[in-house]
């Protein structure tokens, strides 16, 4: 039913999520980053709420993936439905899949990211995203954004999930408190990883021109509306 990345970037800090799901608009349910805190994706039978009840632990009480997540956990019910992957500011990691999670599902944690998945073709699914996401590092060209996707597409080369694919998401935090990247497909009915990739490729080249804008409207760069000067 749906398979994700988290990850964080050695070079810059951030931090992020690709997600996708044959469910209807898993971007408003399962991805949730917080600005030098960490990054949580809550699938298979969400239950939204762990997301930020996990970055509050991480950044409240500074406790480390593991830990936020067996507390918050523990202090919520239905937990076998739950599957769960965190990383935190510093790449730390930790995952959960309960014992009712749909299907073949799976979760591998690799360098500073960590896959996990329900309802699969095979557990290959989630084992190819990791050196996706690794090996697509070792471009110094490739953002957080780029690695994120490439173990997306990985993903979907090696069969992705048992039945079709409708949403997808990707959501970035780096150094300011809202989002840099916050995209979504809400529902396509065919290829939403594709169709968020070409989103990604527009919004790319005007990621960085939306903060300055937001940090000094004068240094901005044209808006290329009418009236824009």
């Amino acid at each position: 039913m749906t398979f994700s990345i988290i990850g964080r970037c050695e070079r810059t800090g951030q931090l992020g999520i690709a997600i996708s799901s044959s469910s209807i608009a898993v971007g408003a349910r399962c991805p949730w980053v917080r600005t030098k805190v960490g990054a949580v994706a809550t699938q298979n039978v969400t239950l939204p709420a762990l997301g930020p009840q996990i970055l509050d632990q991480l950044e409240g009480l500074q406790l480390a993936p593991a830990a936020a997540l067996d507390r918050v956990l523990a202090a919520n019910e239905w937990n076998e439905y739950r599957q769960v992957s965190v990383i935190d500011a510093l790449g730390r990691t930790a995952f959960f899949s309960g014992k009712q999670a749909l299907g073949t599902y799976h979760a591998v944690a690799g360098n500073q990211c960590v896959a996990a998945g329900n309802m699969l073709t095979g557990i290959e699914v989630i084992e190819a995203m990791v050196p996706a996401f690794e090996n697509a590092g070792g471009n110094p060209a490739s953002s957080l954004a780029d690695r994120l996707m490439a173990a997306m597409h990985a993903a979907m080369k090696h069969g992705g999930e048992a039945g079709p694919v409708h949403s997808a998401a990707l959501k970035i935090v780096g150094e300011v408190s809202w989002p840099l990247v916050d995209l979504r497909v809400d529902w396509a009915d065919d290829d939403p990883i594709g169709v968020l990739d070409g989103l990604w490729a527009a919004y790319r080249p005007q990621m960085d021109d939306y903060v300055t804008r937001a940090l000094n409207p004068t240094a901005a760069p044209s808006y290329g509306v009418p009236g824009d000067e």
